[in-house]
């Protein structure tokens, strides 16, 4: 039986930018400083077909084969397959428990990439984008917190869509970045539900229920990540933006490849980032929000 001296998880990882970055955690972690022996990564996603299907990819993956990054190659990796929806509080409780029972003295980092993107903007679209981006990505958060190592990474990825733009009331972007708690940040996310639903949003907040779900990823990270430090914690929390990546999500248009996308996300896991918590990453430096 293999003896793992780091475990991580990533969710959403089933293709695009979730599945690049379980590739590049795997390119990446025997030259990191992370590295102290053979490494475990979950590969979760709400599919199991589709999860199972991702997996078997990267075992024949070429780079991965090249590199002989995994452990059958003769390298360091096991990538195992995970069923987590962020979209239920029972699929994340069900993964906690796993965790708790597999790996009692917790994970080393938790990467969550999951999220959607519907199209059009309607009341219908801003609820179901907020409750699967930000309330997932939360209860994501906060389930899963507890069962990362004191000194861990936690990684939630946002985008640049999230940026406090001239398009957020000045009294909205003033809460956004005061925040000191979760729970001020859940606020702002009801509160553009419901203007909305009341066709009021114009005054306040951008048209984009993606975006704002972000701009929530961001704050709650960077609240959360403040709560943790002040409790004495050395967990790492951080956001981030991968870029403009050529994916389903962005139906091709993107700039940047999928790889070229997790180097950010996977940069927050495995390097030496200086002790950074609560911040907002891009291009691999921190950014202004």
């Amino acid at each position: 039986m293999t003896v793992y001296t780091r475990v991580g998880a990533v969710t959403g990882a089933n293709k695009g930018i979730g599945l690049a970055i379980v590739r590049q955690l795997a390119l990446q972690y025997p030259n990191s400083a992370y590295n102290d022996g053979p490494l475990l990564l979950y590969l979760t996603a709400r599919n199991e077909e589709r999860g199972k299907a991702a997996l078997e990819a990267l075992q024949a993956d070429p780079q991965l084969e090249r590199a002989r990054a995994l452990r059958s190659q003769g390298g360091l990796t096991d990538i195992k397959y995970r069923t987590l929806d962020i979209d239920s509080t029972e699929s994340i409780r069900e993964f906690a428990d796993y965790l708790k029972k597999e790996h009692p003295q917790g994970i080393d980092f938790l990467i969550n990439n999951a999220g959607i993107a519907m199209q059009g903007f309607d009341a219908d679209v801003a609820k179901k984008t907020i409750h699967c981006n930000y309330y997932g990505t939360l209860e994501a958060t906060k389930q899963l917190l507890p069962h990362i190592k004191d000194g861990g990474r936690l990684v939630n990825v946002a985008s640049m869509s999230g940026n406090l733009s001239s398009q957020y009331s000045e009294s909205i972007r003033s809460r956004f970045l005061n925040a000191k708690k979760p729970e001020e940040i859940s606020e702002l996310m009801e509160e553009f539900i419901t203007a909305v639903a009341e066709g009021r949003w114009k005054k306040d907040w951008p048209s984009s229920a993606y975006g704002v779900s972000k701009a929530g990823v961001i704050g709650m990270t960077k609240t959360i990540a403040q709560q943790n430090a002040q409790s004495g914690s050395k967990t790492l929390i951080n956001s981030c933006c991968p870029g403009y990546v050529k994916t389903d999500m962005t139906k091709g248009g993107g700039a940047k490849t999928p790889d070229e996308g997790a180097l950010t996300p996977v940069l927050l896991a495995l390097a030496d980032i200086q002790g950074s918590t609560g911040d907002f990453w891009q291009n691999e430096r921190k950014m202004k929000w």
